[in-house]
């Protein structure tokens, strides 16, 4: 395929992408995730008097995990359609706001904790958005980020690229977000932690099966059309593809249910003591 044919990158950072997505999301993905974003505010130390920042909630999966252990919560995402999916949980101890991760509204030291599940790696400068959480969280305040620890992602998007890196590695696109890549190892995770003002990162791995419903074979193949390295990819190697996904669903499923293990590296770490 010439480069001229292939699709544009998909639009993570346009956040109309994301506006269209609420429903899907959170059929689809926030069961999945939830059980990385609970784990995630399960390791921060925060309490009724907490004042906690989620860094591109999405639908709330850790906003709501947060406001559960009492904590005063600001969810904060660039997509308005996510923040309204947010405030229309109605819980009285989460506030919402459309907000750019990157330059983060809100003023320093604001924070008691500061987390996000496969947000920041997402951003086009993923480090300034580590730097904003470090900037408004307080000194001695902790931070939890969760990253998927492959490049391509996890669930649907991990095996589809594990089939098309194994059947046409020439054809592998670059994922749009570099983050992806530069936070999937533990060591550059830490550091980048580091780099960004906290301290004292200890990385955790969490795996969990993403559950890929397959009673209708027409939903599954939607999914494709999302997938970055699918734009790498001609007519005849598409169909190809398709064909071992399929063929691996019909070996592994469980009833209407296909498993896909997916991991996830989660960085906890302490807000340096901010200097005079």
């Amino acid at each position: 395929m010439q480069q001229s044919e292939q699709a544009k990158p998909l639009p993570f950072n346009d956040p109309a992408h994301w506006d269209k997505m609420v429903a899907t999301y959170e059929a689809q993905s926030q069961p999945f995730t939830t059980h990385f974003a609970e784990a995630a505010v399960a390791m921060l130390p925060i309490g009724p008097s907490s004042k906690v920042l989620d860094v591109a909630t999405g639908t709330g999966a850790a906003a709501l995990a947060a406001a559960r252990r009492g904590a005063d919560v600001t969810a904060i995402d660039f997509s308005a359609g996510m923040v309204a999916r947010v405030r229309a949980h109605d819980v009285a101890n989460i506030a919402a706001r459309q907000m750019d991760g990157q330059a983060l509204d809100l003023p320093d030291a604001a924070f008691d904790a500061a987390v996000s599940v496969f947000g920041v790696m997402l951003f086009p400068d993923w480090r300034a958005g580590l730097r904003e959480m470090a900037r408004v969280t307080r000194s001695g305040g902790s931070a939890a980020i969760a990253v998927w620890k492959s490049a391509d992602g996890a669930a649907v998007h991990l095996r589809l690229s594990q089939i098309i890196r194994r059947l046409y590695p020439d054809n592998v696109t670059p994922m749009p977000c570099t983050g992806l890549a530069e936070l999937a190892d533990p060591g550059r995770l830490s550091a980048a932690v580091v780099a960004a003002g906290f301290s004292d990162p200890v990385v955790a791995e969490i795996t969990h099966d993403f559950k890929l419903h397959v009673a209708n074979p027409a939903d599954v193949d939607k999914l494709f059309e999302f997938m970055p390295h699918w734009s790498g990819l001609d007519a005849e190697q598409s169909a190809a593809v398709a064909r071992a996904f399929r063929s691996e669903i019909e070996r592994g499923r469980i009833g209407d249910t296909f498993a896909i293990p997916s991991t996830a590296l989660i960085a906890t770490a302490r807000r340096r003591q901010r200097h005079a």
